[in-house]
Formats: structure tokens, C-alpha cells, sequence
């Protein structure tokens, strides 16, 4: 069955909008824990915009299902993640304009930077996955570098469904697959557009957030979460009975 890891930036983005402790980021990811989520993911941003230091340390203590510590490449955040311990880090591009990840690391060209982070990383018993655009080259890096896990980037994708971008998720879980890296993917991801990733050949894990909290306004997040895993299911269903 595909992992379901659900992000609950946008839980501390409404508590901070206020400048308030209401609502609380890690009861949140405790309601999802409970609902049926395999993981917990929180991006702590450089401008902590959204999840805070004090989030992670409390989600850190008080979960029983594995962590993803989500952060930018930076000398500060490897450091954190090291003194934090969690299951796992998911290495993103960070930019401080951006209003959400914008696209996959830059894996090629840092290639280097990146690898020494990542055996930090890894000495300090921590999964590390890097967020990639489906390009063949990025992926391949990212297994020469000692990444465990590529997670795709799937945003052009939820922007522009059809055969192209499909097509270019489905040859980068190939390359994931074929270069031994475990293959996750998330980014604007719904319940109408996840059944296609859903189905992507070797995939282990999907990372949703936004648009999870977002319906959890009108349905909870429990229903939420219910109704996603549904659609998750169905679309594995399918393309396991069309290969």
C-alpha cells in the first residue's frame, strides 16, 4: 500500500496569521496520526514563516509515526536536523519571495554541496530524500550523491494534467527505480489528479499538505484524509490491473 505522509505547514500558517498558539500545528498532525497517516511532514522554512522551531522539537517528542524533517540545503537546517534526530529530511530549493516550493532541486549543479550535506545527514541516522524535478539527470545525480529517496516534483503536473506531464513522471520513476532510489512524489496533488501518480510503477509514498488542511475547513480532517487515501487506492487499483 502506498504511504500517505500528510504536511501540516498550512495548520501553522493559520495559527500565525494571528500571532496566537490557535490552531496548533502538532494537534494537528496528532488528528492526522490518528486518522490513518503514515507520516508527518513540516517544512521549517529559514524565514519560519509558518512552522517553527518549538513545532518541530514538540512533533519530534510527541509522534509515533516517522517525521519528515522538510528544509532547504543550508548549513543551519542540516545542523538542526542532526541535533533533531527525525526519520527522515526532504532536501527542497528554498526562496524567500516564494510562495510555495516552486520546482525540484537543483541536484546536478550542487552536486557536490549536496553531498556532503547528505553524509551528515545520514551519520546522523537520518533518511534523505531530495525533492526533483522528473529529469533523467537530477535523478541519477541524486543516487551517485548517496540520496535514499527522490521525491518528484509534481507540480507541473497538477498545473498541466495531460500525457506530457504525465508521461515525464512516469519516465523519472523509471529512472528512480532502475538507479535503486525509493521513489516518493507530492506537490499540488488533489482528489481528482492523485490517482494517475497514484499508480506510477515502484512508487512507495505520496506527500500532501495544502490542499489536504484546506479541505479539512469543510469536511475535517479526518474525512479528509479518509477520502484521499480512497483515491489513492483506486488509482493504484487501476494501473495495477492495466499493467
Amino acid at each position: 500500500m502506498i504511504r500517505l505522509g500528510v504536511n501540516i505547514d498550512h495548520v501553522a500558517t493559520l495559527r500565525n496569521a494571528r500571532g496566537g498558539s490557535h490552531p496548533d500545528p502538532v494537534a494537528a498532525a496528532l488528528l492526522a496520526q490518528k486518522s490513518g497517516a503514515d507520516g508527518i511532514t513540516a517544512h521549517l522554512r529559514e524565514d519560519r514563516r509558518h512552522i517553527r522551531d518549538e513545532d518541530m522539537n514538540r512533533l519530534r517528542r510527541e509522534l509515533s509515526v516517522p517525521l519528515n524533517f522538510e528544509m532547504a540545503a543550508t548549513e543551519e537546517m542540516v545542523a538542526l536536523a542532526c541535533a533533531l534526530g527525525p526519520h527522515a529530511c526532504c532536501l527542497v530549493p528554498e526562496k524567500r519571495e516564494e510562495v510555495t516550493t516552486e520546482g525540484g532541486l537543483d541536484v546536478l549543479g550542487q552536486a557536490g554541496d549536496l553531498a556532503l550535506k547528505i553524509e551528515r545527514l545520514k551519520a546522523a541516522g537520518i533518511r534523505v530524500s531530495l525533492f526533483v524535478d522528473p529529469e533523467a539527470t537530477q535523478i541519477e545525480t541524486a543516487a551517485r550523491i548517496g540520496a535514499d529517496v527522490v521525491e518528484l516534483h509534481t507540480g507541473a503536473y497538477a498545473h498541466h494534467p495531460g500525457d506530457v506531464e504525465f508521461g515525464r513522471l512516469c519516465d523519472g520513476a523509471a529512472v528512480a527505480v532502475s538507479c535503486g532510489l525509493e521513489l516518493h512524489a507530492g506537490h499540488g496533488l488533489t482528489y481528482d489528479n492523485v490517482g494517475p501518480v497514484a499508480g506510477l510503477a515502484g512508487l512507495k509514498e505520496l506527500n500532501i499538505g495544502h490542499f489536504l488542511i484546506g479541505e479539512a475547513v469543510f469536511s475535517g480532517l479526518p474525512a479528509a484524509i479518509a477520502r484521499m487515501r480512497q483515491a489513492i487506492a483506486a488509482g493504484a487499483l487501476f494501473r495495477a490491473g492495466a499493467r
